[in-house]
């Protein structure tokens, strides 16, 4: 083993201020890659999930029961918001992004969370997962939803790691900005940061028994406490929440069995090349993980403390450039690991298949166009409900994939309700009152242009 590189990493993580069960945890994950772990999860080792409930069934079961209310007045809601938002040309928290009537993703949580409190009367607390870079905005714009449950912190900040150099893994030297010698230890930092953090603590001591999390920018992760109730019957430890595959989920973490019973989490990075066949085989491997997970608070904390802070979560390899922009920057490595590995962990763990409604994520300004389309209505509690199967929208990356360029040439969002597929090609800017109906598509024709008032496309 690279002694000197632990170590370096160990004493530049320590100058930080990083807790040191976080330094236990990527100090185990570097013994691994040092012994050869790759994370990769071949074919062989695994056999597709089958066989699962549906949310559904239980649901129309528990609905407005009794029962739900109690499961809620236990739970806790916790956002995964670390992202900056920069594949899609950002520099603050991407849950500030407007998505509808000028309300970002913070503002419809925020709604969905006091909705359910209004109506059953119950506590619920939201605790947002925060990266040094997105706490001080995110903090900002949730003030005046008054949000904070007294004894509890609104924000916790996820932890932070070196980035290694992949010739020799000690920790990467970047001069022209240091802050990209950092990187996010991934999502599976949640259990850690939870702990250091004393969140986790704060949250039993209050008489907190479960916790639902998902990623800020999925506005179809609503607080339901239907759901609620299920995850509290089950007695689980873990439970992710899945969806059957289409065409357009290719990629993405699947959930699968080991040959040895155990759920697990097979990401993109997991996939072996030889395998990547099976892995898009749509029958073969029926369901994607949205990253809405539940767990058992006091089975989270009685497991890290039975092991010393560190879970034990799978290992991601991510092999990447110090400056993402520079493909010329040196070569490193990013530990990584995902929250939803967490099923092989727990013992009992289980899946359960939710409707697509539940998985709404934005990712790209194709999916920004389609939640602020007439696909979807605005609920008074902050939900989005479709009206209608949403269709394939495609623009063109290089006039729309940043924020600003797509808020340009969209000053007004086309009626897409009664669409099939929206391809554009070039530089459109669309005027007021487009409606698309079909299929439609939009050429290059050089120089940009408009989409005039009240145009029918399709």
């Amino acid at each position: 083993m690279p002694v000197s590189g632990l170590d370096d990493a160990k004493s530049k993580m320590q100058a930080a201020g990083v807790p040191q069960h976080a330094i236990d945890v990527f100090a185990d994950f570097y013994r691994q890659l040092v012994e050869g772990a790759t994370g990769m999860i071949p074919e062989s080792t695994i056999e597709p999930l089958v066989d699962i409930d549906r949310a559904a069934d239980h649901v129309a079961r528990l609905a407005g029961t009794p029962v739900s209310r109690e499961a809620a007045a236990q739970t806790a809601i916790i956002k995964l918001n670390g992202g900056l938002g920069t594949s899609m040309g950002m520099e603050r928290a991407k849950s500030l992004v407007a998505v509808r009537d000028g309300r970002s993703f913070l503002d419809l949580i925020a709604t969905q969370v006091q909705h359910v409190r209004d109506t059953l009367d119950v506590r619920l607390p939201v605790l947002f997962m925060n990266s040094f870079a997105t706490d001080d905005d995110t903090r900002a714009a949730l003030e005046p939803h008054a949000l904070q449950v007294d004894g509890l912190p609104l924000t916790f900040l996820q932890n932070q790691e070196p980035k290694l150099r992949a010739d020799d893994l000690t920790p990467v030297a970047w001069s022209a900005n240091p802050d990209l010698e950092w990187c996010p230890p991934g999502h599976g930092d949640l259990y850690t940061a939870l702990e250091t953090s004393g969140a986790l603590r704060a949250l039993l001591d209050a008489g907190f028994r479960y916790a639902f999390v998902s990623n800020s920018d999925n506005l179809g992760a609503v607080p339901d406490p239907a759901m609620m109730a299920w995850f509290a019957e089950s007695g689980a430890p873990c439970a992710i929440e899945v969806c059957r595959r289409t065409l357009a989920d290719v990629k993405g973490g699947q959930v699968v069995r080991r040959t040895d019973g155990r759920l697990a989490l097979r990401e993109t990075a997991q996939t072996p090349a030889e395998d990547a066949g099976h892995a898009a085989d749509l029958e073969r491997h029926r369901y994607f993980n949205t990253n809405n997970i539940w767990f058992d608070l006091t089975q989270v904390a009685q497991v890290l403390e039975e092991r010393a802070g560190v879970l034990g979560l799978p290992l991601i390899r991510n092999v990447k450039t110090v400056d993402p922009t520079d493909p010329s920057s040196p070569q490193v490595i990013q530990i990584e690991s995902a929250m939803g590995a967490a099923v092989e962990v727990f013992d009992g763990a289980v899946a359960i298949e939710v409707d697509r409604d539940r998985f709404r994520p934005v990712k790209t300004t194709d999916d920004l166009l389609l939640l602020r389309s007439d696909v979807y209505r605005l609920t008074d509690a902050g939900a989005l409900e479709s009206v209608g199967d949403a269709p394939l929208v495609r623009l063109d990356p290089e006039h729309y994939r940043t924020i600003a360029d797509f808020e340009a040439r969209f000053p007004h969002t086309p009626s897409l309700a009664s669409a099939t597929s929206l391809t554009v090609k070039g530089d459109w800017t669309f005027d007021a009152g487009v409606v698309v109906t079909g299929d439609a598509r939009l050429e290059d024709e050089g120089a940009g242009r408009h989409v005039p008032t009240g145009a029918r496309l399709g």
